[in-house]
């Protein structure tokens, strides 16, 4: 009883920050700089329990930062593209160069390890300004909280209805060697969820006039198809990292939630698979 206060409380403070931190440009901003670095930190911690890798925990984290600011920099037409990332580029390098001086066993882990991290936490995190900032040749960056937005509501009904759907009628384990508690039911019932959030959203933002959104029923309806089934492999991922690691949680900075990974799993693939999706449709 205990853990499911806990749980909710945080459950509620955390959907509460999210909701808040999107409503603005620069608020969507520091909120995904923070969350990227407290998720690279997290990272680099687990890792470096691994025998025979060290990743340099600092600077792996504010390369994250840096870049994640570069890139708002540039969809927001603050900086030049180029000139926003220079700073990452120069902390990657020395974040190569710098094993030249370690004397590691094996630096091939520590290069290894660290560009994971800025691949499956930085990148993904850096795009979601894809979805919050869309680019006018007329009128430049505009802001629009809808569409990141959309994605975590997605992914919380995702979340929230495999559970539910997969505790009542779930039989069939959808991938038992990494994630036994997951079911095909409740992965479907999930999905199917996410596909009504999503036309009642899209029903809702194609009839606002002072706010219009160019995408059709069916595309809003395709959004949510994307981000259900690439969250759900991107928490069965995050599932097999720890299965690897041996651990059961990544963290514990969020209590009876784990730790940032664990919170932000299902984002990490969800992300970019949205940003591919709706950059095809505008192709």
């Amino acid at each position: 009883m205990k853990n499911l206060i806990t749980r909710t409380i945080t459950g509620i403070v955390y959907v509460a920050i999210m909701v808040l931190g999107m409503m603005r440009p620069d608020t969507i901003i520091l909120l995904f700089a923070l969350i990227g670095g407290l998720t690279m930190w997290e990272y680099t911690s687990l890792v470096n329990n691994i025998e025979g890798v060290t990743v340099n925990r600092l600077i792996s984290t504010i390369a994250t930062v840096v870049f994640i600011f570069g890139v708002a920099g540039w969809r927001t037409g603050l900086v030049n593209g180029f000139a926003g990332i220079v700073p990452y580029i120069i902390t990657i390098v020395y974040l190569f160069i710098a094993e030249l001086y370690l004397k590691q066993p094996n630096p091939i882990n520590d290069w290894a390890y660290t560009m994971l991290g800025q691949m499956y936490v930085t990148l993904p995190f850096a795009l979601i300004f894809f979805l919050a900032f869309q680019i006018d040749i007329m009128n430049g960056a505009t802001f629009d909280m809808l569409l990141p937005l959309s994605l975590f509501i997605f992914l919380w009904v995702n979340d929230s209805g495999a559970y539910c759907v997969g505790s009542l009628i779930g039989k069939h384990k959808l991938f038992p060697r990494i994630s036994p508690g997951k079911t095909w039911e409740g992965s479907i019932g999930g999905g199917v969820l996410v596909l009504i959030v999503a036309g009642v959203i899209g029903y809702f933002a194609n009839n606002n006039p002072a706010n219009p959104h160019l995408m059709s029923m069916p595309q809003w309806i395709g959004f949510g198809a994307v981000v259900a089934v690439f969250g759900t492999w991107g928490d069965l991922v995050e599932s097999l990292f720890k299965r690897t690691l041996g651990i059961k949680d990544s963290g514990n900075i969020l209590p009876g939630h784990g730790g940032m990974l664990d919170r932000f799993d299902s984002s990490l693939l969800a992300i970019p698979a949205s940003v591919i999706y709706l950059y095809a449709l505008t192709a």
